[in-house]
């Protein structure tokens, strides 16, 4: 027997939860198909979100999955020189993403979403406008159909190619990450987030510690490109360094690709949308994607249900998804990008400059404030450095 759906979401993550919900909501019949056994898990990210993203998105912060409230960051060099980023009030906090994802899990199930875990869609095929779908549940095949799927499947994404759209990551828009999280630790400021930079501590990345409490936190690492050591290695040999990590236990190990660039100019095609990390989009700089998976989420599921007002599933009809996308958030990224490609040009010494020359201000500022904010700033604060200034310039034109 074939279940029939209005819309089949592939990948129980964020990005496909808050579809579910959406879609749901506004009356569509709606399947979400998971082929972990358990949602939320294994995580694989830092388990950062701003509560810019949470105010966005209309969501309420909750002590279950908000573990801890960040006011800032503080950004280290390689000598280890500090920068802080402070904030008067809390800017986002450090989530518990297991939970986070099943409260989602939840509110789509309660607006009438269905969802299945332990589903891999092994097979799909186009046939009379809709698309087939067939899935390997505990030993047993589902076949579900639907005239619109919603590709959330992650970095790995299978589903979108299995559809004819090209969703392949060239390797230099690719990180490799790595992670612990800690238990026993000691760190300053569990209300910061620290981040540490340079070629000998993360080589085209950054290392990050994420705290959840004053002696637990996610310590981990993205490094870019192709390497001789692993992002394990250079993360094991920082802990070692650092006393108050290495007296720590190990009690989560997580690893994954990140994806940091090779936005897609078309993220649809007929039947079919695809959303977050199997579309890339995600922060080039430093690698969040969270926020921006669920927004898009939202715009996915709009288009959805104009396509069934319409009853009109072709690319012609989902094709705006692209180009509201980008006006909403794809542009912004794209000139993000531009800054990743800025520090991936400079050497240990130039981050030593930066640290010395600029405030926290300038450097949120220039990560995500206006080109010509940003080109004003370089030049007025490195105007003794004036080979480095030439280098940022050129990405901040």
């Amino acid at each position: 027997m074939t279940e029939e759906y209005d819309v089949i979401i592939i990948g129980a993550g964020p990005a496909g939860l808050v579809a579910a919900e959406k879609c749901a909501i506004d009356g569509l019949k709606t399947l979400c198909l998971e082929k972990k056994q358990e949602i939320g898990v294994p995580k694989r990210c830092a388990e950062g979100l701003g509560l810019g993203w949470i105010k966005r998105l209309g969501m309420t912060p909750d002590k279950k999955w908000a573990v801890q409230d960040i006011s800032g960051a503080a950004l280290y060099s390689p000598s280890g020189k500090k920068l802080e980023i402070r904030f008067h009030d809390v800017s986002g906090y450090v989530i518990e993403r297991r939970v986070f994802e099943k409260e989602l899990a939840k509110k789509a199930s309660q607006a009438g979403a269905t969802i299945r875990t332990k589903s891999n869609v092994t097979e799909l095929k186009r046939e009379n406008g809709k698309v087939n779908v067939t899935a390997l549940e505990m030993e047993k095949t589902a076949h579900y159909s639907a005239p619109i799927i919603i590709a959330c499947d992650g970095v790995e994404s299978t589903i979108a190619r299995k559809l004819g759209l090209n969703t392949v990551l060239k390797l230099n828009d690719v990180d490799s990450g790595f992670q612990y999280e800690m238990a026993g630790i000691e760190f300053e400021n569990p209300d910061l987030i620290h981040l540490y930079f340079g070629i000998e501590v993360a080589p085209r990345g950054y290392l990050w510690i994420f705290p959840k409490g004053k002696d637990v936190a996610n310590v981990g690492i993205g490094i870019g490109g192709t390497h001789e050591k692993s992002a394990k290695y250079y993360l094991d040999k920082f802990i070692s360094a650092h006393p108050g990590l290495k007296k720590g236990s190990i009690i989560e190990v997580n690893a994954g690709a990140i994806p940091v660039g090779g936005f897609l100019k078309e993220m649809t095609a007929d039947n079919l949308i695809v959303c977050g990390d199997a579309a890339h989009q995600v922060n080039p700089i430093h690698g969040g994607g969270m926020g921006t998976a669920m927004e898009a989420a939202i715009l996915a599921s709009k288009i959805a249900v104009e396509a069934h007002k319409k009853g009109d599933f072709s690319n012609e009809t989902l094709k705006p998804y692209n180009s509201q996308w980008y006006e909403l958030r794809g542009n912004q990224m794209l000139a993000i990008l531009k800054r990743r490609h800025m520090l991936e040009s400079m050497k240990d010494n130039d981050f030593e400059i930066l640290v010395n020359s600029l405030t926290g201000e300038d450097v949120l500022k220039i990560s995500e404030g206006e080109l010509w904010q940003s080109a004003k700033i370089v030049t007025k604060k490195l105007i003794k450095h004036p080979n480095l200034a030439k280098i940022m310039l050129k990405y901040l034109k």
